[in-house]
């Protein structure tokens, strides 16, 4: 690891600190930016989420996917984790700290909302940022390009079932649109870029791929220190405005984040799966698709209600967060078989 990669979780925290000074000191340039979306999905942070999984799309080889099927318990775990255990566990952290613990805080109706929005989050696994926490760890690029296709497969059929029955609503309505785009703009195109792009490159030489994925590795920590920058730049005024309510929301969403975590990793323990499906398999769980979970939000209960809020806190929390996990996840290498 480079010094610059060493010192990743400072970068981030001067970048959060940057985007929110931007966001603040100009408003009409990010909520131009903000307003450029096709089916709730922001086209500027599109292109930056492309930019960081471009790199690990290269390194797929689609001749040991087959290879999945010697070692399936890290798909299994993935699926346990992400549809039977943490939307519920989401929903339940909302309800003890939103009904209970902050119950003086928050007035009845605003709880109600929060919770809503921390259960959206907890029914929509992540896609595009799990191929960028993977790489981050040095995970199977191949393993973790069926987890996220097998985990977007399920989200079709079960998205609105749980979401509907934890929420108590009967008519949840899927967003397809914003499902859809996600999965082209985020997995199928810089996919078959990817694919393209190493058959090229390999029907060269392996040296020309070496150099290739050599030269472009800096891109991927570039366009995620990016995102960071200009997603805080985009809910500057939120934060800035109401810092208490995003601190109370944050809390449980990180208790949530790091619970999840450590009930895969011991799991992943448990089982002796070997740390390239073990770190993707444990971060997988953790994360949050978080345009899905904006865009039902805000069709549910309104552009400026409280489950929208809580939905784009759990979008300002997942990235330091997730990068402490990445950190611990490589830190423990050793207890993982080789």
């Amino acid at each position: 690891m480079g010094s610059f990669e060493r010192y990743l979780s400072l970068w981030v925290g001067l970048c959060i600190v940057t985007g929110v000074a931007l966001g603040s000191a100009l408003p009409g340039l990010f909520e131009a930016l903000a307003a450029l979306q096709l089916a709730s999905v922001n086209l500027p942070v599109a292109l930056l989420i492309w930019v960081m999984i471009f790199p690990m799309m290269v390194q797929i080889d689609f001749a040991s996917i087959k290879a999945v099927s010697r070692e399936p318990r890290g798909l299994v775990m993935t699926l346990v984790i992400n549809w039977l255990i943490k939307p519920f566990s989401m929903a339940a952290l909302g309800v003890l700290f939103f009904e209970y613990l902050f119950a003086p805080f928050v007035d009845p109706h605003s709880a109600q909302e929060y919770i809503a929005g921390m259960i959206l989050l907890g029914v929509a696994p992540c896609t595009a940022m799990v191929f960028v926490w993977s790489q981050l760890t040095k995970g199977d690029a191949a393993y973790t390009l069926v987890q996220v296709s097998v985990n977007d497969l399920v989200m079709v059929f079960a998205f609105a079932p749980i979401a509907a029955f934890l929420l108590g609503v009967t008519d949840i309505s899927v967003p397809w649109e914003t499902l859809l785009l996600s999965t082209l703009l985020y997995v199928v195109m810089p996919l078959l870029a990817g694919v393209l792009v190493r058959h090229i490159l390999l029907s060269k030489s392996q040296n020309s791929y070496d150099g290739f994925l050599h030269r472009i590795k800096p891109f991927s920590i570039l366009g995620l220190l990016a995102t960071v920058v200009i997603l805080f730049a985009f809910q500057a005024q939120t934060i800035l405005a109401q810092p208490l309510i995003i601190l109370l929301i944050a809390i449980p969403l990180t208790l949530q984040t790091y619970g999840i975590f450590a009930i895969a990793f011991i799991w992943a323990l448990y089982w002796k799966l070997p740390h390239r499906i073990a770190a993707p398999a444990c971060l997988i769980g953790t994360s949050n698709f978080f345009e899905l979970a904006v865009a039902v939000a805000i069709a549910l209960f309104g552009l400026h209600s409280g489950a929208a809020l809580a939905t784009v806190v759990g979008v300002l929390v997942e990235v330091p967060v997730m990068l402490s996990l990445c950190a611990i996840a490589n830190r423990t290498r050793h207890m993982f078989p080789t």
